[in-house]
């Protein structure tokens, strides 16, 4: 398998989300622009040549967008490798690059989100044990950090308070979400309408910069869905789900 680092300069031309072939889409365009301004702040986002579900995305934790103290780690956003692709040692070839260019930046190690139990858009926690990662902080909703330290010495990340107990004070349903997911671009709108055409309490707070989302009441900032108060999914849905979910906690 080839891979090819994806950057400012060839941005416009990669395809960054193979489920979306058109570079037009608008998911695929508000993806590309948060893209493009991460990549200063260090981001790296390396994807295979073949076309299909195949990358690893991660940054300076100091610039991840989510809630966790981790000051000289490297954060990984996502680690996706599905469909066919799957099974063929692609996820460790990722993970190892990742590896390789951290220690080479005198990083203290590598971490994640996961969970105990496999939840969608979230890293397999059997995988990352494979590897080494262990838990390092958890959250009451069962969000874990995992981290894999490159020396004994070093520190150990945690979440920031503000998630460590997700809730929010509003009442009815509140999506926080950014423009890390591509799908957000779509189906949040959809959500919105949804809600508004069956009067359904809804409110959306776009996370537009990383101090907002270092700041969130959720370790999960791509996509994080309360209802009263309470942490629901981090599962982008559409109107159907959205409804089926409504229907079951109302």
């Amino acid at each position: 398998m080839e891979y090819i680092r994806v950057t400012k300069e060839n941005l416009d031309n990669e395809h960054i989300c193979c489920a979306i072939s058109n570079n037009n889409d608008v998911q695929v365009a508000s993806k590309k622009a948060w893209l493009k301004d991460r990549f200063d702040e260090g981001l790296v986002f390396l994807k295979s040549t073949e076309r299909g579900k195949c990358f690893i995305e991660y940054t300076p934790a100091e610039n991840a967008w989510n809630p966790i103290d981790a000051e000289g780690y490297v954060y990984i956003n996502c680690l996706w490798v599905s469909g066919s692709l799957k099974g063929k040692g692609y996820s460790t070839d990722l993970l190892d690059e990742c590896i390789k260019d951290s220690k080479l930046k005198n990083k203290q190690g590598l971490c994640i989100l996961s969970s105990a139990k496999k939840k969608p858009f979230l890293a397999d926690p059997k995988f990352l044990m494979h590897k080494g990662f262990v838990v390092c902080d958890e959250t009451d909703n069962g969000i874990q950090l995992m981290y894999l330290p490159f020396s004994p010495k070093a520190s150990v990340p945690r979440f920031k308070p503000c998630a460590k107990h997700p809730k929010t004070p509003q009442k009815g349903y509140v999506l926080y979400y950014t423009n890390q997911c591509p799908f957000n671009a779509k189906y949040v709108p959809i959500l919105e309408q949804t809600a508004k055409n069956q009067s359904i309490p809804f409110k959306a707070i776009k996370l537009e910069t990383k101090e907002a989302a270092q700041n969130a009441p959720s370790p999960i900032t791509t996509y994080a869905l309360f209802y009263n108060g309470e942490y629901v999914t981090n599962e982008q849905m559409n109107a159907t789900k959205f409804l089926k979910l409504v229907a079951r906690l109302s």
